[in-house]
C-alpha cells in the first residue's frame, strides 16, 4: 500500500490522522499550495486508475458507527461501470453518496480509455487508441454528492488530481439539506491539467439548480 497512513499524514504535514479532513479541504481550496500537494502525491504513484485513500480513509477516518460508511471496493467499482451504458451517458455522470470516490474514477478512467463523446471510433476495439488524442476534459461533466464533512475533502482532491469538470455537493440526499457546493474546473482540453476548486455562494439560484432545501451549517 503506497498511501498508507505514515506517507499521506506526510505528504499532507500533519500528525495525526483526525487531523487530516481539516487540512486536505484548506489545500483544496487554496490556489497556491493545491497544485503543489497533487505534485507532492504524484512523486509516490502517478497511477490515478482508482482511489489512493481507499485503505487510508477507511482504517482512519470512516464513521462506521455514527453514519454507517463504507466503501466499495475497487472490483465493485470496476463491475459497476461495466454494468452501466456509458454510450447514452452523453459525457454526463451523477452518484450519490459518492465517499471519496472511488466508483467515480473508475468512470473517469474509462472515459479517458474509450472517449465515447469525442471519438466517434470507440466502439471498435482496434481504434480505441485514438482516445487518447480526441479525449477532451471539458466534454465530460461528473455530478456527485456526499454528506461526511471528513470524505468530501478527499473527493475534491480525486476530482481535482484528475483534471475533471464538475460539481461536488455536501448534503443530505434525502432532505436536500446542503453545507457547500464545490464547482471543480478544468478550462483547458489538457487531460493531464489539474482542476480548480471553488466553492460556490451560498445563493437562491444554486439552490433551485440542484434542488437544495436549504443551506445548514451542520446536519443533523
Amino acid at each position: 500500500m503506497q498511501f498508507d497512513t505514515k506517507t499521506v499524514n506526510k505528504l499532507l504535514e500533519i500528525d495525526e490522522s483526525y487531523k487530516a479532513p481539516e487540512r486536505m479541504l484548506q489545500l483544496m481550496l487554496d490556489d497556491q499550495k493545491r497544485p503543489e500537494v497533487f505534485k507532492k502525491f504524484l512523486e509516490v504513484s502517478t497511477d490515478l486508475k482508482f482511489d489512493w485513500f481507499h485503505e487510508y480513509f477507511e482504517d482512519e477516518q470512516a464513521e462506521r458507527k455514527s453514519k454507517k460508511q463504507d466503501f466499495t471496493p475497487d472490483s465493485i467499482a470496476t463491475l459497476l461501470n461495466s454494468l452501466v451504458d456509458s454510450d447514452k451517458s452523453n459525457g454526463h455522470y451523477f452518484e450519490v453518496a459518492a465517499g471519496t470516490g472511488g466508483i467515480l474514477i473508475k468512470r473517469w478512467w474509462d472515459d479517458c480509455k474509450n472517449d465515447r463523446v469525442g471519438n466517434p471510433l470507440h466502439a471498435d476495439p482496434n481504434l480505441r487508441f485514438l482516445s487518447i488524442f480526441t479525449y477532451d476534459p471539458r466534454a465530460y461533466w461528473y455530478q456527485v454528492e456526499e454528506m461526511s464533512d471528513r470524505a468530501i475533502p478527499f473527493l475534491l482532491f480525486n476530482m481535482a488530481i484528475r483534471g475533471m469538470n464538475g460539481v461536488a455537493i455536501q448534503c443530505d440526499a434525502l432532505s436536500r439539506k446542503a453545507k457547500d457546493v464545490y464547482f471543480i474546473r478544468n478550462d483547458t482540453s489538457d487531460f493531464l491539467a489539474f482542476s480548480e476548486v471553488i466553492k460556490m455562494p451560498h445563493t437562491a439560484e444554486l439552490r433551485e439548480l440542484y434542488n437544495i432545501s436549504e443551506w445548514v451549517d451542520k446536519f443533523d
